[in-house]
């Protein structure tokens, strides 16, 4: 299934990445280690972010209720949710299925084939620490619309199965809307395009595409992933203006530069079969 990023969202992502190209910020060096910079719930692995929950962008505030049944948006919807149902057992499945993990270290590569360069702790720690932190930021500022709304999930409504049975008993008791994979999903891929805007569009791409799996993988609905991508747009635009984040950005970008001047590559061994399943 092809990704298509709308005109919105690439105008969100050109104002982002505009507002990330500031003048470093003069801050004690950000801390790269899990131990210091804590646990957001202990035993999880899940970091604390960078912003205090009453900063977090109000997601009730942004995004508009989700669609009605009997709506012409619900009926688009569930059209989505039925074509993707067609991608059971594929690469694309496949790859749904892997983009489920928000746990590092594995979650460090998701972008490593789009970025073409390695993602870890141990190679680039302040690039790594940038991701691992804003997933919480970017996940959290979804429930004030989720708990809200609480919008049953495509598999809890229509029936059938997911790319991921083990989630299934949790999400049929969690909102769909809007969706957290898709708003820390395009986080991310904001954010390392203004570290690294010479690979924008494959970042913006593969970004969309994290969001996308939820859908393959029958958990969310489309409009779910639409304004999952706003709340995570929203969080990215309130980091701008957190020192901490901003110089990690700062390290970030020149650990990335390093790399490239190393000459390294990214280290996964399917960014060929990542990037034929995301034609399909």
């Amino acid at each position: 299934m092809k990704t298509r990023v709308t005109a919105s969202i690439t105008l969100t992502a050109a104002v982002l990445l505009s507002a990330c190209q500031t003048a470093p910020v003069k801050t004690p060096e950000p801390p790269t280690s899990p131990e210091v910079v804590g646990e957001f719930r202990k035993g999880t692995g899940y970091l604390n972010g960078y912003l205090d929950r009453k900063v977090l962008p109000d997601s009730l505030a942004l995004v508009p209720p989700p669609p009605a049944a009997g709506s012409a948006r619900h009926a688009a919807d569930v059209q989505w949710h039925q074509q993707t149902r067609a991608l059971r057992n594929t690469p694309r499945w496949d790859l749904a299925y892997k983009d489920v993990n928000l746990k590092f270290p594995e979650a460090a590569g998701v972008f490593s084939c789009a970025l073409d360069m390695p993602i870890s702790q141990e190679a680039t720690p302040h690039l790594n620490m940038l991701l691992r932190r804003s997933l919480i930021d970017a996940g959290l500022a979804t429930y004030k619309a989720k708990d809200h709304y609480q919008r049953k999930r495509p598999f809890a409504e229509l029936g059938g199965t997911t790319c991921s049975p083990q989630e299934e008993a949790h999400l049929s008791k969690d909102g769909a809307y809007p969706s957290g994979h898709a708003a820390l999903g395009w986080a991310w891929g904001l954010i390392l395009t203004s570290v690294a805007p010479d690979k924008a569009d494959a970042l913006l791409q593969r970004a969309h595409a994290f969001g996308d799996s939820r859908m393959v993988c029958g958990v969310h609905w489309q409009s779910d992933l639409e304004a999952g991508r706003v709340v995570g747009a929203a969080a990215v635009a309130r980091l701008q203006a957190d020192p901490v984040f901003q110089a990690q950005a700062q390290l970030a970008k020149g650990e990335i530069a390093a790399a490239r001047a190393k000459g390294l590559k990214s280290d996964r061994q399917d960014c060929a079969a990542e990037a034929a399943a995301l034609k399909r």
